[in-house]
């Protein structure tokens, strides 16, 4: 019996390009939940940004946000409940933070619980993270301003991710876990949307194998593996469908047949 369907955002529900999601998706997200299927978006997006992209049913969701690194159940903003959350180390996180401002083709984005923290960026970049992907954000100095606990450390790539891995990751990528998060963007936590997808069921209940989860890229593998059937969508990279056969070309059409009784 499925219970709980989790989904990466861009490039699985929501195109590359495209900034809103179809609003027939959250008459879908009201049907799962009449017969008792939580639905959790599953992304590297910040839970405020998320809540604005499913505005229309924002307090009736879980969310696994950061990349797993915090998880919120339902609830207003104000008031929903942390049901998980994967710190950082402070001092890596910084070091990491300070190699990234010294790459003259990215930008630095440090996450916070709900909050966005960057410096010496651009006006550009500024508008992008809050304008269109509807962060909180922070413009600070200097890394060392941030005040809270430290839950990911991003690498904005607006020249591909292929130069920006190869000089982070011989220091960085197996301590902190550096994935591939779309075309323009590096990520970097000690969780993962699998270890995210395991707290999440720990604390709503649900086992493993009553899960169902759709993704596009390397950051959803590990979502992919744990739930108990990982769709991977049609345009993801081949090398990456060699793990996982279960094949998806559209999300709500997915949904919308199991509503009609087909099995997922």
């Amino acid at each position: 019996m499925i219970k709980l369907i989790v989904s990466d955002i861009d490039g699985t529900l929501l195109p590359y390009g495209q900034t809103e999601l179809r609003p027939s998706l959250f008459s879908i997200i009201g049907e799962l939940r009449e017969r008792g299927v939580i639905f959790c978006p599953a992304s590297g997006r910040q839970f405020h940004s998320l809540r604005g992209l499913f505005a229309p049913v924002q307090d009736e969701l879980t969310y696994l946000c950061e990349n797993g690194a915090i998880l919120y159940g339902a609830g207003r903003e104000e008031d929903a409940p942390v049901l998980g959350k994967t710190c950082m180390p402070r001092e890596a996180s910084l070091a990491l933070a300070e190699d990234i401002l010294a790459l003259p083709y990215c930008q630095l984005l440090v996450s916070g619980a709900n909050v966005s923290y960057v410096c010496r960026c651009t006006p550009e970049y500024v508008s992008m993270l809050r304008d269109e992907k509807g962060n909180r954000v922070q413009i600070l100095e200097h890394p060392r301003e941030i005040q809270e606990d430290i839950l990911k450390v991003s690498a904005y790539c607006p020249g591909g991710t292929k130069e920006p891995a190869q000089a982070l990751g011989p220091r960085w990528g197996e301590m902190l876990h550096m994935a591939a998060a779309g075309p323009d963007w590096l990520d970097f936590t000690l969780a993962d949307k699998g270890t995210g997808l395991e707290q999440l069921c720990r604390a709503l209940g649900v086992l493993p194998e009553e899960t169902v989860a759709f993704g596009d890229n390397w950051n959803d593998a590990a979502m992919l593996r744990r739930a108990g059937r990982g769709y991977l969508m049609e345009q993801a990279d081949p090398e990456l469908g060699k793990q996982f056969p279960l094949c998806c070309g559209d999300v709500e059409e997915r949904l919308r047949a199991f509503l009609a009784g087909e099995t997922l």
